[in-house]
């Protein structure tokens, strides 16, 4: 997935990046869905009780699951902004994909869990005294598809702008980057509409026709929804987690950047890995400028790291010496080669 720039480059006094943006974004748009999604939450318990209806509990549910999946989206986004330490020299950038599918199963465990068993106890018990009150259930589903679109309007808009940065279609972004709280808002928000939308329909049916059964099944379809989405989410996150590399367009920008370092003069090998949202780890094999000593060569190793470090979306950069007999890599033969 290329998801990141390296501009400003090399430069230690360059203004503030578009990554360090996007993270305040994606603070934001963490937020906005855990308010909208705390008042619908107990919106949809009051309707669910005064109403007694399935599809609605089922709703309540998804309220419930996404309001705790926030908050567990909350608690990603500062344990992966802490700086890097001794004990993880590539940051902690990685927590946010543990809580992201930690907040992923959450939405799989309560959400999808609770509206599949409701819908099908409803759907294979005994049909009760059908004393619905359906305004109630319309009223509440109206303000749920304000507040969602309100937090979803926002995740949206964050989505348009950084893929029309990157040259990419909005889904196809949201699906592929490294920003793993953006993606997580993103479709719970969209799934939280779509499950609005079932949910009314099948309330409508149950009254046009006077059979609770569309009540179940607008439940059970709810939390087919909520479980699709959800096992999605756990398998991006599980991805990055176990390594996800970056496409060719950012391997290219690193070895020009590598290569056009004053103090680098040829490259052979270059692995590029995203160790959190929006930051990389570099290993290169590199052959310095000049014929100097073995102590004095590793002084300028760490000197090199330190500059390629500077980007705002490198974590660590670990430089080894390059074999006389491996060929030089250029930007424009491409890196996707691995040492063996």
């Amino acid at each position: 997935m290329e998801d990141v720039t390296l501009a400003p480059g090399l430069d230690p006094d360059a203004a503030p990046s578009d990554e360090e943006q996007s993270g305040g974004d994606s603070m934001l748009t963490v937020v906005v869905a855990l308010v909208a999604n705390a008042l619908l939450a107990a919106a949809k318990s009051a309707a669910a009780l005064f109403t007694g209806s399935a599809a609605m509990l089922a709703e309540a549910a998804h309220s419930w699951s996404d309001t705790g999946n926030e908050v567990f989206l909350l608690v990603a986004e500062r344990s992966g902004r802490r700086p890097r330490d001794e004990s993880h020299p590539r940051g902690y950038g990685r927590a946010t994909y543990v809580w992201s599918l930690v907040a992923a199963f959450g939405l799989f465990a309560v959400g999808a869990t609770v509206s599949l068993w409701q819908g099908v106890s409803d759907l294979l018990g005994e049909p009760g005294e059908d004393d619905t009150v359906f305004w109630v259930n319309y009223l509440v589903l109206a303000i749920a598809f304000v507040l969602e679109g309100t937090s979803f309007l926002q995740a949206r808009r964050q989505v348009h702008g950084e893929a029309s940065r990157y040259g990419l279609h909005p889904l196809r972004y949201v699906s592929r980057t490294s920003d793993s709280t953006l993606r997580a808002v993103y479709f719970e928000d969209a799934s939280a509409l779509i499950g609005i939308v079932l949910v009314a329909g099948a309330i409508g049916l149950h009254q046009l026709t006077g059979s609770a059964v569309w009540d179940a099944l607008g439940s059970i379809a709810v939390g087919l929804l909520l479980g699709v989405v959800a096992v999605f989410l756990m398998r991006r996150n599980m991805e990055y987690l176990l390594g996800e590399g970056t496409g060719e367009r950012i391997r290219r920008e690193v070895l020009a950047r590598v290569l056009a370092h004053p103090q680098v003069d040829r490259c052979t090998y270059l692995h590029v890995e995203y160790v959190g949202p929006q930051r990389l780890f570099v290993v290169a094999a590199v052959d310095l400028t000049g014929d100097d000593a073995e102590s004095e060569l590793a002084l300028r190793f760490r000197a090199v790291e330190a500059d390629i470090e500077r980007s705002p979306v490198v974590e660590d950069a670990v430089l080894t010496l390059a074999p006389p007999d491996e060929e030089a890599l250029t930007v424009d033969s491409g890196v996707t080669r691995r040492r063996r």
